[in-house]
This record gives C-alpha cells, sequence and structure tokens, in this order.
C-alpha cells in the first residue's frame, strides 16, 4: 500500500469516527440542554425560592445562543410533588425532584439514590457574627455608589443582572444590597464557585491524613498500576491538569452542550463513574484543561474518604466547614449516586459564601482553630502553569504571569486577589491586603470580560475602603 494511500485511508478514518462521536453528543443536545434548565430551575425554586419565569429569561439570556433551544422548551412546576418537568421538541426530557435538605437532583427514569439528610448537632458556629439581622446599608457614600453602578443596568444589552452584593473588611460586613425577592438568607446556585468549597472539604481531608496531595489519587477505577490514569495525583484533579478527555467546561453558551463533560453533568446518575471512565487526553501534568469532571472525582473522593455513604459526606462538610464558619444557610446538593456534584451544585447565601471566603482571609483559621492545613491559602492561590485564565488549586488567581492574571491586574485588581468564580456572573473575591471579601452573584454573560461590572465593583470597593475621596474608573 502506498504512503499516499495510507494517509486518505487514516484521514477517512479519523473522519469517521469524529463524524460518529460528533453524532452521538448530538443526540445528547435534548437531554443536556432541558437537563440543566430543569436542575437550575428546580434548584432555585424551591430552594432559592425565585419565579421560575423570571429566572429562566435571566439564565438563558446570560448564555448566547441558548434562546436558540429554549424557545422550543415547556416546563412544568409541580409545587405539590416539588418537581420540574422540561422537555424540548417532546424529543428531550429531563425531571428534577427536590428533596428537603438535600436540594434538587436529576432523576434519569433509573431511581435516585435514598439518602438520609443527617440531623442537626446545632453545632456552635467559631466564627463571630459578620452582620446583624438586619440589612447592613453601605458604610459611606463612596460605597453606596459603589453598589448603585453594580445595580444599575446598561441602556443596553448585555444586561448585568446582579442579584446579591455583600462587602467584608476585617470580618464584618460594610454593605450589603439584593435585588427584588432576594435576601440575606436567600441561598443563591453558586455554580462553580462550589469547586472552592470542593476544595476546601478536599483540603481538610488533607489536615486529617485521609487524602494526599501527591501520590496517586485513590480512585477506585485506576488502581491498577498498569493504567495510565493511576498516575493521576489529587493536586492535578484540583488544578485541572489530570488530563482526562472530557473536554472544557469553561464556556456557558449553546455550543457547550456538545461537550462530554455535560453529558456527565445531565445525562448521568453517577458522574464520578463517569468522569473515571473517561480516558486521557494528555499525560497527567503535562497540559492543562478546566473541566468538572474533575471536581466530580474529588467529590467522590471526599465521600470514601469521610465514611463512604452520602449523609458521611453531608455530615463531614457540615462539621469540619459550614458549622464552624457558621454557614446556616447552604444546600450542597447531589447526582442520582448520592454523591455531592461538587463542580457546581451548591447554594448559599451571600452572606455564607462571603463567610467562606472569610476563612481564606484569615489562612484558614477560626477563632484559633485551623480548618485548613497551614499553607493550604497560598497553595490554594499559587498559579497552575498554562492555565492561561489564570487558576489555582480550587480558586482563581492573581498571581503568576498567566493573561487572566495581567488582564484583571491591568484592569485594577490587587496582584493578591483571588477568587471563587462560577459560570454566568458569581463571585467571591478575597483581596488580603485591603482586608476585603466581596460576594457577587448574578445572572451576567461570561463575555465580554466586563460585562457582569465586576471589575468595577472591585475597583470602586477598594478606592472606598481605602477613603479616598473619588470613585476609581467607569467600567
Amino acid at each position: 500500500m502506498t504512503r499516499r494511500r495510507q494517509i486518505i485511508l487514516a484521514t477517512t478514518a479519523i473522519a469517521c469516527v469524529g463524524l460518529a462521536l460528533a453524532a452521538a453528543r448530538a443526540r445528547d443536545v435534548p437531554k443536556i440542554a432541558t437537563g440543566f434548565i430543569a436542575d437550575t430551575l428546580c434548584s432555585e425554586i424551591f430552594v432559592s425560592g425565585l419565579d421560575p419565569q423570571r429566572d429562566l429569561a435571566e439564565t438563558t439570556d446570560a448564555m448566547p445562543g441558548a434562546g436558540l433551544l429554549t424557545w422550543a422548551m415547556e416546563f412544568q412546576v409541580d409545587r405539590a410533588r416539588k418537581d420540574v418537568t422540561v422537555t424540548l421538541f417532546g424529543i428531550g426530557r429531563s425531571h428534577a425532584i427536590y428533596r428537603e435538605g438535600l436540594g434538587c437532583t436529576l432523576e434519569h427514569g433509573r431511581g435516585i439514590a435514598d439518602v438520609a439528610t443527617p440531623p442537626d448537632d446545632e453545632q456552635p458556629a467559631l466564627l463571630p457574627e459578620i452582620a446583624g439581622p438586619e440589612l447592613v446599608a453601605p458604610q459611606s457614600e463612596q460605597l453606596a455608589a459603589a453598589l448603585d453602578r453594580a445595580f444599575a443596568e446598561p441602556a443596553q444589552p448585555p444586561y448585568r443582572r446582579t442579584r446579591a452584593i455583600v462587602v467584608m473588611k476585617a470580618g464584618r460586613v460594610i454593605a450589603e444590597r439584593y435585588a427584588d425577592g432576594i435576601g440575606p438568607e436567600t441561598q443563591l446556585l453558586g455554580f462553580s464557585m462550589t469547586k472552592s468549597v470542593t476544595s476546601a472539604l478536599t483540603g481538610i481531608l488533607v489536615r486529617q491524613g485521609k487524602l494526599k496531595l501527591d501520590g496517586p489519587a485513590p480512585v477506585a477505577a485506576w488502581r491498577n498500576p498498569d493504567d495510565p490514569r493511576h498516575a493521576v495525583t489529587v493536586d492535578q484533579l484540583l488544578r485541572h491538569t489530570a488530563g482526562l478527555a472530557l473536554g472544557s467546561s469553561l464556556q456557558a453558551s449553546l455550543g457547550s452542550v456538545l461537550e462530554p463533560v455535560n453529558a456527565m453533568k445531565y445525562a448521568e446518575d453517577d458522574m464520578a463513574a463517569f468522569a473515571a471512565r473517561a480516558p486521557l487526553a494528555t499525560a497527567p501534568g503535562t497540559a492543562w484543561n478546566y473541566h468538572d469532571g474533575n471536581s466530580v472525582i474529588l467529590s467522590r473522593l471526599i465521600r470514601d474518604a469521610s465514611g463512604g455513604n452520602p449523609a458521611d459526606a453531608l455530615r463531614f462538610a457540615r462539621r469540619e466547614l459550614f458549622a464552624p464558619l457558621g454557614m446556616h444557610h447552604v444546600t450542597l446538593q447531589l447526582d442520582g449516586a448520592g454523591t455531592i456534584e461538587g463542580s457546581g451544585e451548591m447554594l448559599a447565601s451571600a452572606r455564607d459564601w462571603a463567610r467562606f471566603g472569610q476563612l481564606y482571609l484569615d489562612d484558614g483559621v477560626v477563632a484559633g482553630k485551623r480548618i485548613l492545613p497551614e499553607g493550604w491559602v497560598s497553595y490554594s492561590a499559587s498559579a497552575t502553569p498554562n492555565a492561561w485564565v489564570g487558576i489555582g488549586a480550587g480558586f482563581w488567581t492573581n498571581q503568576g504571569d498567566s493573561f487572566g492574571a495581567k488582564f484583571r491586574v491591568a484592569h485594577g485588581w490587587p496582584r493578591d486577589a483571588f477568587f471563587a468564580k462560577g459560570t454566568i456572573g458569581q463571585y467571591l473575591i478575597v483581596i488580603p491586603s485591603e482586608r476585603l471579601v466581596i460576594a457577587r452573584l448574578g445572572r451576567s454573560p461570561n463575555a465580554p470580560p466586563e460585562a457582569d461590572g465586576v471589575f468595577g465593583l472591585v475597583r470602586d470597593v477598594v478606592a472606598a475602603t481605602r477613603g479616598k475621596g473619588k470613585m476609581a474608573g467607569a467600567d
């Protein structure tokens, strides 16, 4: 066979495989699209208490191209059964079920794991109270103006749709504001800010000696030393350098429904098992690729290390993290197998998100008690090589020389700032040099970069809390 013919046959075979994969992924599109809407609506109706029509409109408007599908969707909310069903053209159907204390889970026709909600042991909070029961008015005219700007809508889209902002300085709330229908106890979906909580829970297990950052991650499917995935470490899962072939989770748009990672999230019961079956696209530790599969595998490791069953994992998260911080308005949602969905399914009030940020501002210590391992905060914010967005081990970061870090610093962010980030406008920003924590949640497009107004918010709050007489520059 000639060299030319070999090349032609090889190219044809690759093309056929590509078409087959594309066709397989295309079959998942209705399930993924309806799954995202059903899951989000269920969470934000039955946990957050939001209006479904408004929530759907704001969510899909923040995702470019989503309107090409959502116009053909129908959704039904059954408030008696507490579930949401979404269909697309009558061929795609997703069903999300709410359970008290557990939030919402997608049910794919095979039933979902029965999970006992751990009783509240009324463990006292260690973190001093950050605010009283009343709304905290901005403590200066500058702060008031900063929040005015952050909630103001531009005359033309893209719109910001800010839902909540809490500003803390040195451990106390100095300003907060909420959109209509939202308040200090409203639990709001953090999307990928959840990954930072998963990182914190991983860190606690590292402190307890139950997980190790280096050495093979204890994933059951990778136990065989001859399996190339056996070399994957917990550090690589945290930094998204494990190399698993699951696509990308960076975008929130119509095109993202074709990514395998979204089939994992919206068409699978056991997300961690799906992710663990994925082959390697690159050798572990050699390339950076951000996707949710890394975090759901970590969630399974957290479950295994904390006792093995769903209730154990939930009890561990409450006892070791939420209770010491006084985070009483928080829900960790589960996949169909009963594992915490640690890539994007935590809801918490804006104040509770801020409490979590305060833990990192205080180097992982609360009232003299070490929650996170010594050095964990610095580790979390240390730059991952080749991560162009600027990301560490569970948090995004301005350290290093990545494009993202340089861009944010050039737009007024302090160099030492690091942050949890969730798609379409969720931020928890920690600025140690200013003793600041800023929680911002909303429904804003991911692009252009200043569509959500967060760059301006950070500049304004830093200027206001430094006592300057002039607001920082406009967006």
